[in-house]
Formats: C-alpha cells, sequence, structure tokens
C-alpha cells in the first residue's frame, strides 16, 4: 500500500508538472485599456476625420476597447453618454466638448474619481482635467492673415465669414485674423458675417451682403465648407476670377479643403489638425505612467495650389499603409486562432498520452498490491465470522438482562404505587375531617396533588417501556363511540368547572361503532383533553369534536390556550421534551406516549398550532370490520370506577391551587423584603407563605415579570427557579449582577440540575448561592438570613470618614463599589452646594430618585439626606484640624449658609462646639 501511494504522488506531481509548463508556455498578454470617446457631434467631415485618425492608431495598439459615443449637437445627450461610458468601468475618457459652461461639472466628476480625462479640441471652464490636445484658434486666424496680407501685398478689401456667434473657436481665430490685418494699414476688413459653420447659413449671409462682398478683394472663412460656399456665391455672380477665397481645416478626402484646393474651388486653407492621432498617443502615455504635457497645443499651416498635391499624396499613402495594416492584421488574427486550436489539440493529446501511462502504471502496481490484499481479507473474513459468532452471544446475553431490566423495572414501579395508594388513601380521609385546619388542608392538598402527579408519571412509564418492549397488546372491542368519549369528558367537567373553562363536545347524531381497545384509546383522550386542561387558561374553551371520513372516525381537540411556535411544533412529539417557556410543564412523555398509543391501534395524530391562538389535536382511527369478541366484557359499574379514579389522577394535578387569604390589617411592615420567582404554584405559594411570616414577599410566575418586580421594587433579596417561562433563573441572575439599580441585591437560584457542571455554570452565572431541589425550608431560610447578614457588615464602612483608611473588609460587586464610590465622590464634589439634593444626585447618577434611594438605603442602611449632612460635619472636622479657616468659611465651604445652624449641628454630632474642638486639636 505504501508504494502505491508513493507511485500515486510521483504521477500527480508529473501531472502537476506538466499543467505547469503548459500554463507557462502561454504568452504574456498586454494589459488591456477600455477607452470611451464622446464626440459633440459626428456628422461633418472634419469630426469624421479625428474619428478616423483615432482608429488608425488604435490599429497599431492591438486589446484596446473603443467605445465611441456621439451626441448630435446636445449638451444634454454627451453629459448622458459620459455617466453611461463611466459605468461601463473605462479606464480613460476623451471628450470633444460640444459647449464649454455645461459640459465642466461632468468633466470634472469624472476627474474626481480617479478616471483621467482628455479634452480635445474645445476646452471646459475648469482646469480639472489630465490633458488639452487641440490647434490653437488664434494662430490659424493670425495665419490666415499673414497669407492674406502678402497675397494683396498690402493693399485691398477682405470679408471674414465667422463660425457661430459666441463660439471659442470663432472669436480665437477672428481675434488672430484682425490683429494681424492691424499691421497692414492698406488692408480695410470691409465686412463681417456669420455662416454658422454650414453652407446654407452662408449663403444667406452673403445674398445680404452681396455689394460688400462683390467689391472685396479677399475672402477669409473660418473652415472649407463656408469658404467653399463662399466661392459658389462668387461664381454665381460671375465675379470668382479676382477674388481669392482663403479656409480652414484643409482635410484630405472627399469634400475636403485639399479637394477643393486642387479643384481650384477656393485658393487656400489653413491646416487645422483634428488630434485624434494625438489624443490616443497621450492617452496610452497616461495609461502606461510616461511622462507627457497637460497642454498640447498642434502646429497648424497654410495649404495653396503648391503644396496641395503634396499633402494629397502623403493622406493617400498613410490610408493605403492603414488598409494594408488592417489586412495584416486579419491574416494575425486567423493565424492566431489556428494557432490556439493546434496548442489545444497537442495539449489533449499530450494528457492523453501521459493519463494512459499513469493509468497502466497504477493498474500495474495494482495487479500486485492486490494479491496482498486478498491475503489480509482472507486473514480479516476469519476474525470477522469469530466476531460475528461473539456478538450473537453477547446479544442474547444483552436481550436477556434487558428483559431482567424490564422486568425489575415494571416491577419497581408497581411497587411505587403501594405506597402512594397508601399515601392518597389516609390523605382522602384527612381532606374530608371537619378536624382540619384551613393552613393544614392547603398543606395536605398540596401534597395530594403532587402525589397524584407521581402516580400519573409511574403509569406513564410503565405504559412507556412497555411500547418499547413491544408488551403492549391490543384487544379491541366493539364500542358506541360517542358514548365511550361523552363519559370521559364529563369525567372532566368537574376540573374544567374549577378553572372556568367551557367544555364541548360535538357529535354527529347517528351512531358511530368501531372497534377499538378500550384501554388505549383512554389513555390517548385523556392525555388530550389533560394537556387541553394545562395549556388554556381561565375563562378559556375546549371544544372536542368527533366526526367520520372513509372507514375512520375522527376526534379533535381543540383550546385557546397558549399554543405552540414552529420551533416548538417539531420538538412536540419527542420524548422528553419539555419547552422552556411554557407555562406549564409536565414530564414530557405525555404526547410522546399518545401518538405511540394512537400508531399501535394502527391510527394516526397530527397537531396544529399557533402561539398565543391554541393549538388542535386530530386523532384519525379505523373503524375496522365488525368482530366477535371473546372477551369478557367490563361491567359498567367497573368501568365507570375505574374511570373515576384515572381521570382523578389527571384533574388533581391541574387543579388550581388555593391562595391563602391575607389579612392586610393583620400585617405589619417587615424589615427586610424577598422576591420570589417560580411558576410552579404550588411552590410559590408555599414559599410564600413561609417566608411572609419574617418578610415582605413580592412574587412572579415568569423570568421577565421577575426582572420587571427586581427593578421596580428593589428587594433585599431574591430567590429563583433556574427554569422559569420567558428567561431562564441565570439570564436574570447576568442582567440583575450586571446593572446598577439591582447589583447589591443577593440572589440564591433553585434547581433540579444536580451535576457539578450545572452546580458551577449556575455560580458562574454570578448568583450568590445555588441550592437543589428537594431542599428543606430552613436550610434555605438560614442562607436568605446569613446573606442578609452579611450585606450588613459591609454597610458601615461606607458612611465613612473621608480620610479614614481603615481596611475595606469589601465582599462587594466591582458594580457595587464602582457605584459607592462614584456616589461618594459626587457628593463630596458639591459638599459646599447648600441647594443639593436627591433630585440633584439621582440626575447626575443617571437613575431614578426612588432607585437611588433604595439602593442607599441597601448598600449604607440610612437615609441620603442623612449621609449628606454627615459627609459635610466629617469634612467640617478634617477643615477644623488641618486648615486655618474661620468658623463662618468653613460652613461655607461645607454647604450650610448659617454658622449657629453649623454650630448646632455639629455640637450635636461631636458633642462640642467647633471652636471647642479645634482648640481642642491644637493642644
Amino acid at each position: 500500500m505504501a508504494n502505491i501511494q508513493g507511485v500515486k504522488l510521483w504521477l500527480l506531481g508529473l501531472i502537476t508538472t506538466l499543467f505547469f509548463f503548459s500554463s507557462c508556455s502561454e504568452k504574456k498578454q498586454e494589459k488591456k485599456f477600455t477607452i470611451g470617446f464622446s464626440q459633440c457631434v459626428g456628422s461633418d467631415l472634419w469630426r469624421e476625420t479625428m474619428l478616423e485618425e483615432m482608429k488608425m492608431e488604435l490599429s497599431l495598439r492591438s486589446g484596446t476597447n473603443f467605445i465611441y459615443k456621439d451626441a448630435n449637437n446636445s449638451s444634454k445627450k454627451q453629459i448622458e453618454q459620459v455617466e453611461e461610458l463611466v459605468d461601463n468601468h473605462i479606464d480613460l475618457l476623451i471628450i470633444s466638448p460640444n459647449e464649454a459652461s455645461p459640459l465642466t461639472d461632468i468633466v470634472e466628476k469624472v476627474y474626481n474619481k480617479g478616471i483621467p480625462v482628455i479634452v480635445l479640441d474645445r476646452k471646459t471652464s475648469s482646469s480639472q482635467y489630465t490633458a488639452y490636445v487641440g490647434a490653437g484658434n488664434y494662430q490659424v486666424g493670425k495665419m490666415a492673415g499673414q497669407y492674406i496680407t502678402k497675397l494683396l501685398k498690402g493693399n485691398g478689401k477682405v470679408v471674414e465669414i465667422l463660425g457661430l456667434p459666441g463660439s471659442s473657436p470663432a472669436m480665437e481665430r477672428d481675434k488672430g485674423f484682425s490683429e494681424e490685418l492691424s499691421k497692414s494699414p492698406g488692408i480695410k476688413l470691409a465686412a463681417q458675417v456669420y455662416g454658422n459653420w454650414v453652407a446654407r447659413s452662408t449663403l444667406q449671409e452673403l445674398e445680404k451682403n452681396k455689394e460688400k462682398i462683390l467689391q472685396s478683394d479677399a475672402i477669409f472663412a473660418h473652415n472649407d465648407v463656408m469658404a467653399a460656399s463662399a466661392k459658389d456665391f462668387l461664381r454665381h455672380h460671375k465675379a470668382s476670377e479676382h477674388i481669392k477665397v482663403i479656409g480652414v481645416d484643409a482635410l484630405p478626402g472627399p469634400g475636403g479643403g485639399l479637394q477643393l484646393i486642387s479643384e481650384g474651388k477656393i485658393s487656400a486653407s489653413v491646416l487645422y489638425p483634428t488630434g485624434g492621432k494625438e489624443a490616443i498617443s497621450i492617452a496610452f502615455k497616461v495609461l502606461n505612467k510616461e511622462p507627457f504635457s497637460k497642454e498640447n497645443i498642434l502646429q497648424s499651416l497654410v495649404i495653396d495650389s503648391s503644396l496641395v498635391q503634396l499633402m494629397k499624396l502623403q493622406w493617400a499613402k498613410v490610408s493605403s499603409q492603414q488598409r494594408d495594416i488592417e489586412r495584416q492584421q486579419t491574416m494575425l488574427s486567423d493565424q492566431l486562432e489556428i494557432y490556439d486550436n493546434q496548442k489545444l489539440v497537442l495539449n489533449f493529446i499530450v494528457i492523453t498520452l501521459v493519463l494512459a501511462v499513469i493509468f497502466g502504471g497504477l493498474a500495474f502496481f495494482s495487479l500486485l498490491e492486490n494479491r496482498k490484499i486478498n491475503k489480509s481479507l482472507e486473514q480479516k473474513n476469519v476474525q470477522i465470522l469469530d466476531q460475528r459468532n461473539k456478538l450473537i452471544d453477547a446479544s442474547a446475553k444483552i436481550e436477556e438482562a434487558t428483559e431482567a431490566k424490564l422486568n425489575f423495572f415494571t416491577n419497581i414501579s408497581h411497587e411505587f404505587r403501594t405506597p402512594l395508594t397508601l399515601i392518597l388513601s389516609p390523605l382522602e380521609d384527612l381532606l374530608e375531617s371537619d378536624k382540619i385546619q384551613s393552613g393544614e388542608k392547603r398543606e395536605l392538598t398540596m401534597i395530594q396533588k403532587n402525589a397524584y402527579r407521581l402516580l400519573k408519571l409511574i403509569n406513564e412509564l410503565i405504559d412507556y417501556r412497555k411500547i418499547e418492549h413491544q408488551k403492549f397488546h391490543v384487544q379491541p372491542t366493539s364500542n358506541n363511540v360517542q358514548s365511550f368519549m361523552n363519559e370521559i369528558i364529563e369525567s372532566f367537567r368537574y376540573g374544567a368547572l374549577k378553572k372556568d373553562i367551557a367544555l364541548k363536545f360535538s357529535f354527529p347524531k347517528h351512531d358511530i361503532v368501531a372497534n377499538f381497545d378500550v384501554n388505549i384509546l383512554e389513555k390517548v383522550i385523556l392525555n388530550l383533553l389533560s394537556n387541553a386542561l394545562k395549556f388554556t387558561p381561565a375563562h378559556g374553551r375546549i371544544h372536542v369534536n368527533l366526526t367520520t371520513e372513509d372507514n375512520n372516525f375522527i376526534i379533535s381537540v381543540a383550546d385557546n390556550g397558549s399554543g405552540m411556535n414552529q420551533e416548538e411544533l417539531q420538538q412536540v412529539w419527542d420524548q422528553f421534551y419539555q419547552s422552556n417557556t411554557s407555562e406549564s410543564r409536565g414530564s414530557g412523555l405525555g404526547l410522546s406516549l399518545t401518538r405511540e398509543l394512537v400508531h399501535l391501534h394502527g391510527g394516526s395524530i397530527e397537531v396544529q398550532s399557533r402561539k398565543w391562538q391554541g393549538s388542535t389535536f386530530t386523532v384519525t382511527m379505523p373503524c375496522g370490520e365488525p368482530i366477535d369478541s371473546k372477551l369478557s366484557p367490563v361491567s359498567a359499574d367497573d368501568r365507570s370506577f375505574s374511570l373515576t379514579e384515572q381521570v382523578k389522577v389527571y384533574i388533581t394535578e391541574e387543579l388550581p391551587a388555593e391562595n391563602r387569604q391575607i389579612d392586610p390589617i393583620g400585617e405589619y411592615i417587615k424589615e427586610y423584603s424577598v422576591l420570589i420567582i417560580e411558576d410552579n404554584l404550588d411552590l410559590l405559594n408555599y414559599l410564600q407563605e413561609k417566608f411572609s411570616v419574617n418578610y415582605e414577599v413580592f412574587t412572579a410566575t415568569t423570568g421577565n415579570q421577575g426582572l420587571h418586580e427586581a427593578f421596580e421594587k428593589i428587594p433585599d433579596i431574591i430567590v429563583s427557579d433556574v427554569i422559569i417561562p420567558g428567561m431562564s433563573g441565570k439570564e436574570i441572575a447576568k442582567k440583575l449582577k450586571t446593572d446598577l439599580r439591582t447589583s447589591h441585591i443577593p440572589l440564591i437560584l433553585l434547581t433540579a440540575q444536580a451535576s457539578p457542571e450545572q452546580q458551577i455554570e449556575g455560580i458562574n452565572s454570578m448568583a450568590d448561592l445555588y441550592m437543589t431541589k428537594p431542599f428543606h425550608f430552613d436550610f434555605l431560610q438560614a442562607n436568605v438570613r446569613n446573606l442578609l447578614a452579611n450585606r450588613m457588615l459591609l454597610k458601615e464602612h461606607y458612611i465613612s470618614d473621608i480620610s479614614s483608611g481603615a481596611e475595606k473588609k469589601s465582599t462587594l460587586s466591582v458594580l457595587d463599589k464602582k457605584f459607592l464610590n462614584d456616589f461618594a465622590g459626587i457628593v463630596e464634589h458639591h459638599l459646599g452646594n447648600e441647594t443639593l439634593n436627591v433630585e440633584d444626585l439621582a440626575k447626575m447618577i443617571g437613575i431614578s430618585r426612588i432607585q437611588l434611594y433604595r439602593k442607599v438605603k441597601a448598600l449604607l442602611d440610612c437615609s441620603i439626606t442623612d449621609y449628606i449632612l454627615n459627609r459635610r460635619l466629617k469634612k467640617a472636622t478634617y477643615l477644623l484640624t488641618n486648615e486655618d479657616y474661620s468658623i463662618s468659611e468653613i460652613a461655607f465651604k461645607i454647604g450650610i449658609s448659617s454658622p449657629t445652624y453649623f454650630s448646632t449641628l455639629f455640637k450635636g454630632k461631636y458633642g462640642m462646639s467647633p471652636s471647642e474642638f479645634k482648640k481642642k486639636q491644637n493642644n
């Protein structure tokens, strides 16, 4: 086996190595970028050329994702498109703004997000961008002016056709042009018209200024489109020979400025570079973290008939090279695809060959090892057979022992019944006696209830053990279901009446005759009715309904009690399950036993429940075929007596406890108070009655109610059960001990959880004492007295002298020590305030006046007013001994405005006046 494992590891390493080299042989791919381009308008030739130049430059940089957006002369649309580009996670934005001001905010927003922004052609109103690319419009106008001055030899009339009014290119070109013409006095600017950059507007404006145009010597148009329109206008009026027309742009291609010059339609054009190539070049410098210039002004020149052919040839050459590059890229892409496919096939072949070698090696080694394994398996089979025989013998012995245990358990359970009978029978005689006083009768009734409860538990355990070991035999007889059910329900009337619960039974008019075991079904109905009675509050209702369906009779028991949540519903049939939040808890066997009894009889049981809205248990039992029972029928009298005895077991346990009536006139104010938190009403009433002799008693039946009572009443000690509805006793202990208002109160936890681990957990929950049930009341009362006495030993120190250095013998919690230190510090700090009162101190500490009073009383055994006065007089003794103040000054410093009143108080406490005290100390 070790050899096979070694071979497997070696082969696994071989495969890993092959895959590693295969992945390393891949060419390292360049990082891909996404560039977004927002164009204000893409319909004119100049901007089409800009986009074409960008695509030419991008064709030399493979792997770049280029997203183009055309705003069609709409600033609003361009803003939306830029936001859309940002949502597409672009790495860089190139924008040619439609208008400066409207686009400024969105450019700043993108730039501030950390996305580089290159502004192309037109700037925004802000300097927050990465780079600017564009020609100088001022320089373009200046060059046009120089060319016309030279062309006219310093004399003549000139007409200027401007672009859109207010646009920055038009204004800058006009400025450069006008400044240059101003240098030649012989040249006059005859007229200025706005062509709005388009042909149609240009023709209309020229017609309006016809006379000035036809008398001019040269025309300067701000772009080639308007220049061509001006030439058409002159040709139409037969004045095109002597008037020179100069445009701007000098674009290549059909309809461009170069073609217009070549065909003689215009005399010259000032080159206005688009900057598309330069924008892409700078974009890659930015993305690759290379040096670049923020302001990139493109150079220009004037192209006339002497240069136009050269420029056209250069553009044709560039276009041809671009087409060659695109064709080569297509071919390269095809070759790469072929290469990838071939590489995939080759990798597959190599991996297949390697796997073949691996599996061949594994098969060879497996063949060798299988022989060894077969020999080992033969030896193990012999051992397993031997162990199997031993297990069969052990099982027989275990079954025999189990049978003996069951018999012992059954016998001992039956033995329990004898002493219980001897307890219950004399109890009933005593309860019927007229000589028993009311207090004794309450205690005897409590004994009776718990004796019946113990009897019920014993009966359930015996039945459950019988079912587990298949000792429970079904003996069906033919019976009238209505009469059977009515008899049981009538037996529960007394219990329902005692709790003021409406018990209703509904059944069909025709008789329902079915075959069932009377004892089994009786236990089922008793358990369900007992359960409904237990969880239905006073003044509630229980509805039992009997129906038939498909040769089955169906019994449903519905109540409007506390109900169950989903978590409780999922565990309701589990053995020994008890809900911690239930108002009343049992052994956890009843419902589990009920389901087993129903299944034993071939029926089914279901439950539907909603929290605080009640529960409905539905039992479906087969009616069965008519049978001739050989069993001797039970007489009506015997049946009635047996049912009465069984119902008494179920009913007596659930009867409400008799509350002792306390005469408020006979009660006197007790020195200490105790809060008892217990959900078992019998135990609660018992403890209340016992403690009420010496203590003022407060009670609560749920955790939440107990916590509220503790905060409200601030008792001197608390006694709580561990498992109670709403909140466990351990949770209550943690909350009380970590709250400033109640941290000083001793807490005793009572529980049936008696294991050392559970007791340690109880002490760790910050409880002062953890007592297990059953307990002796005198022992509990002695512990209560002891805890209260220990608290009294701590109080004297904290009514203390300021400078007292006495050693603390404190067992107070850290929270109580902090409270007392904070309280003393606040009082000391405000001693000079003669209006200091309880309300002020409560606000400073952050609790109510009543809670502060009770806590100080519990910890210091004095009122707050007495404590403040004592501290003032103690401080006065310190000042009289150690400081050189007058009596009036000392009285003022300790918050007493009247020196006479101060002297009276001082003498009352120390038996001498302040002057006498000071003189005595100095001597």
